[in-house]
């Protein structure tokens, strides 16, 4: 049981952001990374669709044997999280929720931004950590289109990049935010550009660290933990090209793994 795998599932590339401090903090744990890159992206689609793709995925990755499932994608947690728990209780899940309470915490000018795609406001879970945490804080939300493809073709630092985010952060700015909270897993990797464009007084919060460490909390509660000292593996499955997802893992968090070819046959997942 403590010798089977991770579980995690996002539509893209977003989700290695959260393995690369998974594979720091948990070594010795297997990992499947399920990217749905047949259906990226998942931030303009109905709610509905996207806990559809969710609910499908963390099947199949429970037929993968995962002992613990990471939703690494906020707009799948915000879509599908709570259905995910209800539906699927015999294994735990991991979602993302919005970095709003560290950023409630430690804002100065009592003003903070969020960057999200317009499915993740839209859930719930969005509204409910906001009214939780941001007592007294004005929250400033903002989405940033086409971004997430631009990530997902490998382009980081292109003019056109820098200019979607330029567009997103500089009203963020007007509004004298102090706080800037990343709530799209595919967002990390345009840390450098965020923090040139917002400048050194804006904090730039990345929720990869937190979250890897709830996952370590919930598999240490459930005594489901990996043998220390064994290294664990990292298993690469995507909807779309499974070598190209390796590729740009390795590139993107130096975490190589073996590239397996999944497809959808109506409402289910299939290894090629």
């Amino acid at each position: 049981m403590t010798q089977r795998p991770i579980g995690m599932l996002d539509s893209g590339l977003g989700g290695l952001s959260i393995l690369r401090e998974i594979r720091r903090q948990l070594p010795d744990e297997d990992v499947v990374f399920f990217a749905d890159q047949a259906h990226v992206p998942y931030g303009p689609r109905p709610l509905e669709q996207v806990r559809a793709f969710s609910l499908a995925i963390s099947g199949f990755l429970l037929e993968m044997e995962a002992k613990v499932i990471v939703v690494a994608c906020n707009t799948a947690s915000a879509a599908a999280l709570r259905h995910l728990r209800e539906v699927i209780p015999q294994v735990p899940f991991v979602g993302m929720e919005p970095a709003i309470k560290p950023a409630a915490e430690t804002t100065r000018t009592r003003r903070v931004g969020v960057l999200a795609t317009p499915a993740t406001f839209q859930g719930e879970l969005f509204a409910s950590v906001v009214e939780r945490f941001a007592s007294g804080v004005r929250v400033f939300q903002q989405t940033l289109p086409g971004l997430v493809e631009r990530i997902e073709t490998g382009d980081l630092d292109s003019p056109k990049t820098r200019e979607i985010l330029q567009k997103a952060i500089t009203p963020l700015l007007e509004q004298d935010v102090d706080t800037l909270v990343l709530a799209c897993t595919h967002y990390p990797f345009v840390i450098p550009q965020i923090s040139a464009i917002a400048g050194p007084d804006v904090r730039v919060i990345d929720p990869a660290p937190a979250i890897a460490r709830q996952a370590q909390r919930v598999l240490e509660e459930k005594g489901l933990s990996a043998p220390p000292g064994r290294g664990g593996k990292v298993t690469y499955i995507s909807s779309g090209d499974a070598g190209r997802l390796a590729a740009m893992a390795a590139r993107l968090i130096h975490v190589s793994g073996e590239a397996r070819q999944a497809t959808w046959e109506g409402e289910t997942i299939r290894l090629a």
